[in-house]
């Protein structure tokens, strides 16, 4: 997509957002008396309002307090609501006209044309009864029904649950959009996987960003950070780095008997060099993260190298066997290597959960591409039930809710387990994958679970240190009775989180929805954690840290506290395991200033060693001012590697 493409679709997405917001707006007060300096009406001042309505406004109501609890005022918690719920819209609207394009063939057309949509068209003719007395001839009833069908078989970005889902455009701000969406000029966008990702970056009021710069040189909240660093990192440049990474790594294995050679163009080996020769592996124990995911764009790319490397490992001597165990008959495992990558080898974390949907649903796109490629029907496609994409966020603030949930978590070490990963993950929507909560639990369960296997008497144990009372942490560890407990410990706090949202309906009900969806995804967050990577690729956050997060990241990066992207470097090496790639974009002032010295001498230079670079300078990142460089490193440590003669 090049810049006057690009510019024509910011245009497009900033027309939009404004229509969507203003429409939002309007039908927060004018229906559901939620206003936007923070009053929200109460019901007996609502009195046309229908009883389906009130329980919308109930779940309007309680998202907006939740959101309120994180620490701003009721005000910015309505402007958050309303912009989500355009955001929302917006994307749907977006996700229909891909899912809807010749190249996918996913949906029935349903956007391009408006009412005049095939679809559309059909459905009118099926179900007459179903669109009488709809004033708009039943089209925005259609669109609501055909997102909620989505929601049961794709969910992410379609999940109606989310309480954004309520307000839906009026015919008038609708009928404005779908024309935007549709101009000529655009056509060309909605064949191009990357589409959703560029809109998830002009999305963002401009004047916001420039706002928030103006008032703060550092991000105050979660909420600045992931809007002040949106960049897309260009499609030669993610090429370059997976290349080099995900790509090298398969070369590597293979020694250079791949189609990769000619698939990655930037794939670098020094002629006067031998190919290292590592370890094969079964491709679906490769994992590949991006710790700062956006949307998406570095897995997708990955998604095509990984084809290839399933197709290659099937009929590989060492790897062949073991793969033609669980799949038989060949054609078989060709039709489900779109799902085996979706759910084993892209991993994706963000601190913003628009983000994290944009970039499930791209994937799932992806997926779905590939799968129309090997003309395989829509009905027969193996049911992708899960993508690797979460959202780093705190857990939920309501202590009263969590004290509610502990009460009867049982057995009670459960409890001590689920605080103590609440409060590491305070700072989670600020410091992100630069949270090392999952040390601090792989460290806990360790100490605790030896302490119950030479457990003589309860007296003598202790819990997560010094504890005021060891006689009854003793007892809690007492009331696990074998081993497989602790194999169990995350899927058993799960499971408990499920149960206790469906004990109350109402208002109290959605409190507890909202409340456990934090926590999954908190969860979710240690889980993807727990094991190393093979390859870590990004395009970090640069500057300094959040105003809240500075205090973790001087503690726990004091080699790389002066940067961001310095900081992830850091910790990508960390998360990889040894001899593994890491592939990065950022700012190149970490290769010449002093402040910078830690980070070339003791990573850059004894942790890890320098496979590939390249000095990019600026103009790169969009509208960011910024030189930057590419480069990709290898982890020290040798035992991936075969040894030689």
């Amino acid at each position: 997509m090049d810049k006057s493409l690009r510019n024509t679709l910011r245009l497009a997405i900033t027309n939009c957002r404004k229509l969507l917001e203003e429409d939002c707006s309007r039908q927060l007060e004018g229906k559901y008396g939620v206003h936007a300096n923070g009053y929200i009406e109460s019901f007996d001042k609502l009195p046309l309002l229908s009883v389906k309505g009130q329980a919308e406004r109930q779940a309007i109501e309680a998202t907006i307090k939740h959101e309120a609890s994180s620490g701003i005022s009721l005000p910015e918690a309505v402007e958050r609501f309303t912009r989500e719920s355009a955001f929302t819209t917006l994307n749907r609207f977006a996700a229909l006209k891909l899912m809807e394009h010749p190249n996918r063939k996913l949906i029935q057309e349903s956007i391009i044309n408006g009412d005049r949509s095939k679809g559309f068209q059909q459905f009118s003719k099926i179900s007459p009864m179903a669109l009488q007395n709809e004033e708009d001839g039943g089209y925005r009833l259609y669109l609501k029904m055909l997102i909620d069908d989505l929601s049961h078989g794709v969910g992410v970005l379609f999940d109606n649950r989310q309480p954004q889902s309520i307000l839906f455009p009026s015919p008038t701000c609708m009928s404005k959009v779908l024309k935007i969406l549709n101009q000529s000029d655009l056509e060309s966008v909605w064949g191009e996987d990357e589409t959703i990702g560029w809109m998830y970056q002009f999305f963002t009021p401009p004047e916001l960003r420039d706002q928030a710069r103006k008032e703060s040189a550092a991000p105050r909240n979660s909420y600045e950070l992931s809007f002040r660093n949106q960049f897309y990192t260009p499609r030669y440049v993610v090429a370059f780095l997976a290349d080099n990474t995900l790509g090298r790594t398969w070369y590597e294995m293979r020694q250079g008997n791949t189609g990769l050679v000619e698939q990655c163009e930037y794939l670098f080996q020094p002629p006067d060099q031998p190919i290292p020769d590592r370890n094969k592996r079964d491709p679906r124990t490769l994992r590949v993260l991006d710790p700062a995911g956006g949307s998406g764009h570095f897995l997708i790319y990955c998604f095509d190298l990984l084809e290839t490397i399933y197709q290659e490992a099937f009929l590989d001597e060492d790897l062949g066997p073991e793969l033609q165990k669980d799949y038989p008959i060949h054609n078989e495992f060709i039709e489900d290597i779109p799902r085996l990558i979706v759910e084993h080898n892209l991993f994706g974390i963000d601190i913003d959960l628009r983000a994290t949907q944009i970039a499930s649903l791209a994937i799932w796109l992806r997926a779905q591409r590939a799968f129309a490629k090997k003309n395989i029907p829509i009905p027969k496609r193996p049911l992708i039930t899960k993508t690797n994409i979460v959202c780093a966020e705190p857990m939920p603030g309501n202590f009263t809710l969590l004290g509610e949930f502990l009460r009867d978590l049982r057995p009670r070490f459960l409890g001590n387990l689920v605080r103590e990963v609440w409060n590491q993950m305070e700072l989670a929507g600020e410091a992100g994958s630069l949270l090392k909560v999952e040390q601090m639990l792989r460290e806990d369960i360790r100490r605790s679970r030896q302490a119950w296997q030479n457990m003589p008497e309860p007296q003598q144990l202790s819990l997560f240190g010094e504890q005021p009372k060891p006689v009854q942490i003793a007892l809690d560890l007492f009331e696990i009775k074998d081993e497989v407990f602790w194999d169990e410990v995350e899927e058993r706090v799960l499971d408990d989180l499920q149960a206790y949202t469906q004990q109350v309906s109402g208002i109290e009900g959605i409190s507890r929805r909202l409340f456990a969806h934090d926590a999954e995804q908190g969860f979710a967050f240690v889980d993807l954690l727990q094991e190393p990577f093979d390859v870590v690729l990004m395009n970090p956050p640069f500057g300094a840290a959040s105003i809240n997060s500075k205090d973790y990241i001087k503690e726990n990066y004091p080699r790389t506290k002066n940067d961001l992207y310095a900081a992830f470097v850091e910790r990508g090496l960390e998360l990889l395991r040894p001899g593994g790639l890491l592939g990065a974009i950022t700012s190149r002032t970490g290769f010449f200033l002093k402040s910078f010295q830690k980070l070339r001498e003791e990573i850059l230079l004894e942790e890890s060693q320098f496979i590939a670079m390249a000095d990019l300078g600026y103009g790169v990142l969009d509208t960011a001012m910024v030189e930057t460089a590419a480069y990709v490193l290898q982890k020290e440590g040798s035992f991936e590697f075969r040894q030689t003669d």
